[in-house]
């Protein structure tokens, strides 16, 4: 059996992690890209704009969904130009019931 299964009903296991994404991300929306992104996989957490020019999203999911979104973040909406994008693993804030504009 694959390590998809949940045996016993155990839920699969969340984790966090930061992103922080540079380029041309403000005023492009690119909060608002990831909301939907974030939704479409499940995750919860939120996304802002920092006052450097780069836009930090803050996510809980399980590993393959935030594998897919780090690589959402990296392409970006239509309208943005990602030149960078750093992901750090984080502690998981339970607080958060879903994926939120900040």
């Amino acid at each position: 059996m694959g390590k998809s299964a949940t045996p016993g009903g155990k839920s699969p296991m969340k984790v966090a992690r930061k992103f922080i994404v540079s380029g041309r991300v403000q005023g492009v929306g690119f909060r608002y890209f990831a909301q939907r992104v974030a939704g479409q996989l499940g995750l919860v957490g939120y996304v802002k704009n920092n006052w450097d020019g780069t836009v930090e999203a803050y996510a809980i999911g399980e590993p393959p969904a935030l594998d897919e979104f780090e690589r959402r973040l990296a392409q970006g909406p239509p309208s943005a130009r990602v030149t960078n994008l750093s992901v750090t693993d984080e502690p998981v804030i339970k607080r958060y019931a879903r994926f939120q504009i900040d």
